[in-house]
C-alpha cells in the first residue's frame, strides 16, 4: 500500500508533556518581582501564547519591549531549573504513537509557543528528540497562535505541503492555528485544558481521550482516506 508522506505537527505543552504546574509556579515567582500577581484566571487566559504576548496582557498600560524580554528570561530560567529538577515525562500513549508514526514513515516536528531553550530541555529530558526532524517555537514566530503561522513553519521545514499534515493539539487556539493553516487536527482532552466540545466547535477533525486511543494508520487516513478503506 502506497500510505504516501505526511507530517504529524506536535503541540508541546498539554500534548507531548504536561508541564502546566511548572510553567504556573515559575510565572508567580517571575511577575511578583514586576509588582504584579499572577492569578489561576490569568493562567487560564494565558497558556499557550508567547512569552511577548503574555507580558502585554499583564501590563496593557506599559508596553516595553525591554521589561518584556526581562520578564520571560526570569520566568524561563525559573522553568527550566524546576524542570530538570523534577523531571517531565511523556503523556500516556505519546511515547508508542511517535515510535508508531516513525516506523510508518511519518516526518515529525514540533509547532509552540514556547521560547526554543524550553523545546530542546524538553526533547532532552523526554529523549524523543530522535524523532522530530525540527522544532518551531517562539522565537521562530512572529504571532502566536491562533494564527497558523507556526504550524506553516513547521510544514515548510519538513519539506512538505500543508495539506499533507496532521496537527495534535490540547488547545483551542492550537486547533484553530491548524485549521486555518489548512491541516487536519487531532484534539486531545487528557490534560483538560479545553472540553471536548471547544475543540469540536473549533474544527478538530478527530477528539481523543488520550494518544493511546488512536494509530498511526488512521492519522495517515486523515490525509490518504483509501488507507482506511
Amino acid at each position: 500500500m502506497n500510505r504516501g508522506k505526511i507530517g504529524v505537527l506536535w503541540d508541546m505543552d498539554g500534548t507531548l508533556v504536561d508541564t502546566a504546574a511548572l510553567h504556573f509556579d515559575a510565572w508567580v515567582l517571575a511577575t511578583r518581582e514586576f509588582g504584579r500577581e499572577f492569578t489561576r484566571e490569568d493562567f487560564r487566559l494565558t497558556f499557550g501564547r508567547r512569552n511577548p504576548e503574555i507580558y502585554d496582557y499583564l501590563f496593557p498600560a506599559k508596553p516595553d519591549p525591554v521589561a518584556s524580554l526581562k520578564l520571560g528570561l526570569a520566568k524561563e530560567r525559573i522553568y527550566c531549573t524546576e524542570a530538570r529538577k523534577q523531571g517531565v515525562t511523556l503523556l500516556p500513549g505519546v511515547g508508542e504513537l511517535l515510535d508508531e508514526l516513525h516506523q510508518w514513515g511519518a516526518l515529525q516536528a514540533i509547532g509552540s509557543s514556547a521560547p526554543v531553550g524550553n523545546l530542546e530541555l524538553i526533547l532532552e529530558l523526554t529523549g524523543i528528540g530522535k524523532r522530530m526532524g525540527a522544532w518551531i517555537g517562539q522565537e521562530d514566530t512572529t504571532q502566536g497562535k491562533p494564527h497558523p503561522e507556526v504550524f506553516l513553519r513547521g510544514a515548510e521545514s519538513l519539506g512538505l505541503d500543508p495539506s499533507q499534515c496532521v496537527v495534535i493539539e490540547d488547545a483551542v487556539a492550537g486547533i484553530q492555528a491548524a485549521k486555518s493553516a489548512g491541516m487536519k487536527a487531532i484534539g486531545v482532552t487528557f490534560v483538560g485544558h479545553h472540553s471536548e466540545e471547544a475543540l469540536r466547535d473549533a474544527g478538530a477533525d478527530v477528539i481523543v481521550g488520550n494518544l493511546g486511543a488512536i494509530r498511526a494508520h488512521q492519522i495517515f487516513g486523515l490525509v490518504n482516506k483509501s488507507i482506511l478503506r
